[in-house]
């Protein structure tokens, strides 16, 4: 297949009219009765890269046995039970599909750690057989996938607990409530920065599928591209190919908008939405114009968010960011130099930054530092309280606020791969900008973009950046309200039988 036509497919193969039938329930699993003194059954479906940190948190708990390793590489799979075998004693079972797992009606707990296509789908099928579930960053793939899951957390009465494990922190838990007790004064703006290095993941292509991987149950709901892969590295870099991730938005993004609308005190989706950017600089990086990185998700991203009174801008920046200058939070404090991932609050009276997930620092106006939060925490630990007190309450990040803020990377994505094909020259970008009703300095903003581009060696002319349309969105009803095909990309096409119910339909 040639290059641009297998580009064309991979694009095209992710939202579809097509029908498609809903998945069968899976059967129901044991009352919950367990006691303080007994024993949690767990299953961790997808247990490499961050499936790791599952397998530790749930294997180093006294009152949690991992009875199940899920996952479609037996040579990952089988590496991990050995290690289990070898700490606890036990040897857990490995199964290739995760609905053996959810068979047995002695399994209370399901944590996933799967790529994101698979996110939603586990935690519907998991809470269906009466499961509690903890599910990674982003909660869903899509809008729709998170309305499912928080629509089946409450038909299912189950705890559903979302990997954003800063709401466990108790430096951002007292920062936010120092934002809420006015502690900077009015803040009605907050930027969330993802200046994350990401080199190419080598050229679009036919690579081989790893032999001791079940492709069919990787790929799950997605479209099934066999018998090639189009990208080198089967693990992980998934994330930058949109028929499985949603880019850093969607990878770094949900940690950052969530503190963000938590600062900012909203528990709602957006107004509207508008974000520009691209996948850009590999051609300077390998120095070879004619270069066709395998990631088609946007390496550089800028999303504005309203909310009527209020705003949010998130930035991901994959290309190299060691320009000092090139980094907002450096620009306005020398004394945060270096720091890469956070979030910005603007107050009347100062402002607040979130440097780490375990370290907030506040300053005045003056840029001066006058108070610091720190203090880490155990998200899985208040995940299994609540599986123990059967309060939906006492989960610290839930389905609901798991589903806002891997929406807002949905919204910012669907506006960007609209606008795609439509690159604008510096000039047009401004002229855009400047109409968009924002609390930010949007040319500011788009200037410091630049920049960082070009720092980069991106010959602007020759690729510039897009500019995705200005989509206004009903909160209340997760709908676009002026844009049709921004409204068919809410929910992706499925591949029978691996079908995400609709909310009405979990």
């Amino acid at each position: 297949m040639k290059e641009r036509t297998r580009r064309q497919f991979l694009r095209e193969s992710m939202f579809s009219t097509a029908a498609v039938m809903a998945a069968p329930m899976i059967g129901a699993a044991r009352a919950q009765n367990t006691g303080a003194n007994d024993k949690l059954l767990c299953a961790v479906v997808g247990c490499k890269g961050r499936g790791g940190s599952h397998i530790s948190a749930f294997s180093d708990r006294k009152d949690c046995e991992i009875a199940y390793i899920v996952d479609i590489d037996e040579k990952v799979a089988q590496n991990c039970c050995n290690a289990l075998e070898k700490k606890t004693g036990k040897r857990p079972k490995w199964v290739k599909d995760m609905r053996e797992a959810f068979d047995d009606k002695s399994l209370d707990i399901v944590s996933t750690a799967t790529p994101n296509h698979w996110h939603a789908l586990c935690g519907v099928w998991a809470m269906q057989a009466g499961k509690d579930v903890y599910i990674e960053k982003p909660i869903s793939y899509d809008v729709a996938e998170g309305a499912a899951l928080v629509a089946a957390a409450k038909k299912y009465k189950r705890m559903c607990q979302v990997g954003t494990q800063c709401r466990s922190n108790p430096a951002i838990q007292n920062a936010m409530k120092f934002l809420a007790d006015g502690g900077i004064g009015e803040v009605s703006f907050a930027r969330g920065l993802c200046y994350k290095r990401r080199g190419s993941i080598g050229a679009l292509g036919d690579y081989e599928i790893p032999g001791e991987v079940d492709f069919n149950l990787w790929s799950g709901p997605a479209p099934y591209t066999s018998p090639k892969l189009t990208r080198p590295r089967f693990h992980y870099d998934w994330h930058w190919q949109r028929l499985y991730g949603n880019g850093d938005s969607g990878n770094q993004g949900p940690h950052q908008t969530d503190i963000a609308r938590w600062g900012l005190g909203i528990n709602r989706h957006p107004n509207s939405v508008i974000a520009y950017g691209g996948r850009l600089g590999y051609q300077a990086e390998r120095n070879d114009p004619a270069y066709v990185d395998a990631g088609d998700t946007a390496n550089t991203e800028i999303a504005i968010y309203d909310y009527g009174d209020k705003c949010m801008v998130f930035e991901t920046r994959g290309l190299s960011v060691d320009n000092a200058a090139d980094m907002e939070i450096n620009t306005m404090f020398d004394s945060v130099k270096g720091n890469k991932i956070g979030v910005i609050f603007y107050g009347t009276d100062g402002y607040l930054l979130q440097r780490t997930y375990s370290h907030c620092v506040v300053f005045d106006l003056k840029g001066e530092v006058i108070k610091e939060f720190k203090g880490g925490g155990d998200h899985y630990d208040n995940f299994v309280r609540a599986v123990r007190s059967r309060r939906a309450q006492d989960l610290n990040s839930d389905a609901f606020q798991g589903h806002l803020s891997a929406a807002l990377a949905h919204l910012a994505n669907i506006s960007y791969y609209l606008g795609e094909e439509n690159r604008v020259s510096i000039g047009e970008a401004k002229a855009v900008l400047e109409k968009i009703k924002s609390r930010d300095n949007n040319i500011l903003t788009l200037n410091r973009t630049l920049r960082h581009l070009t720092d980069n060696g991106v010959d602007l002319d020759k690729y510039p950046i897009s500019m995705g349309p200005m989509l206004q969105f009903d909160p209340k009803k997760e709908v676009f309200t002026n844009n049709a095909a921004a409204n068919a990309m809410l929910r992706r096409e499925y591949r029978s039988p691996f079908v995400c119910p609709t909310p009405d339909n979990v």
